[in-house]
């Protein structure tokens, strides 16, 4: 697909340096969020079109990208998309949301002569802003193939997983490694921290052992100096869980890492802390101080 005219919708951690990368490589035209403001200075920043309304992006654009909270956002966007967009336009997916919501969204594209694939992405803030994300792929490879030039800005690996949905299915058995891995890193690390054990040196010591990894190596050392700003929002795994849970309840397999991380999730939000990084879990796992 030479003559690529991309949109994004959804500018936020994930999102904006996503859409900096394609606006770099010169194939974006428009972004388009929710809140106006954002959708004004970030159009200014990267000197691109400023659409009034999600419908004028969807006029203007073949490849529309989406970065979105939630499965009800991506079929309300992908209903206003279908309803204005040229024939032929592709939506590419990047939210985590449920295959069955890829599904719905396809069909909807598909009756107004559309196409639609499921793309969520791995790789946190770090890999958003510098373009090595991995990319898991759902929908007709034919489709995949026209759209690569737009992955390829932002993506270090583009893996097709099968025929539609099968890039969220993967992204769940994903979000169950991350939230597992969570929970083994910052028990570990609370009790590292209750022994009385240098962080600094208990970190570099593990990393280069059987227990490293990147979430101990991007978030190990923030997640000891109190610092829950720097990734992925606890609250959106918990929703990302909640997907998984019933996947996993469908499939009949083990739910001890998804209920643990639910629940424990659940307790930091309400706390206050659902803005906050994941490795905020630490929190829980240091017990009483």
């Amino acid at each position: 697909m030479s003559d690529i005219k991309a949109g994004f919708v959804g500018l936020g951690a994930m999102g904006q340096p996503m859409a900096g990368h394609l606006a770099r490589a010169g194939l974006l035209d428009s972004v388009w969020t929710r809140t106006p403001a954002n959708t004004r200075a970030i159009a200014a920043e990267l000197g691109l079109h400023e659409p009034a309304s999600l419908a004028e992006l969807a006029t203007r654009c073949n490849v529309i990208a989406l970065c979105v909270p939630a499965d009800a956002d991506v079929l309300a966007d992908v209903a206003v998309i279908a309803a204005h967009a040229r024939a032929g336009t592709i939506v590419i997916d990047h939210s985590t949301v449920s295959s069955v919501t890829a599904r719905e969204a396809r069909e909807c594209m598909l009756r107004h002569g559309g196409e639609f694939i499921d793309a969520p992405v791995s790789g946190g803030v770090e890999g958003a802003r510098n373009g090595k994300l991995s990319v898991m792929v759902g929908g007709e490879s034919a489709v995949l193939e026209r759209v690569r030039p737009v992955l390829e800005c932002y993506a270090a690996r583009i893996n097709h997983m099968g025929g539609i949905g099968a890039g969220q299915n993967t992204k769940a058995v994903n979000q169950v490694l991350v939230a597992g891995i969570a929970q083994g890193v910052c028990e570990g690390l609370a009790l590292g921290e209750a022994l009385g054990l240098d962080a600094d040196t208990l970190i570099s010591t593990l990393l280069t052992g059987a227990a490293g990894n990147w979430f101990l190596d991007k978030r190990g050392a923030s997640m000891l100096r109190d610092e829950f700003k720097v990734g992925f929002k606890l609250a959106l795994l918990h929703k990302d869980l909640k997907i998984v849970r019933e996947l996993a309840r469908d499939a009949g397999t083990d739910r001890s890492v998804i209920e643990k991380s639910l629940a424990d999730y659940a307790v930091l939000m309400a706390q206050g802390h659902g803005d906050e990084d994941i490795s905020a879990l630490i929190r829980l796992k240091r017990g009483a101080r």
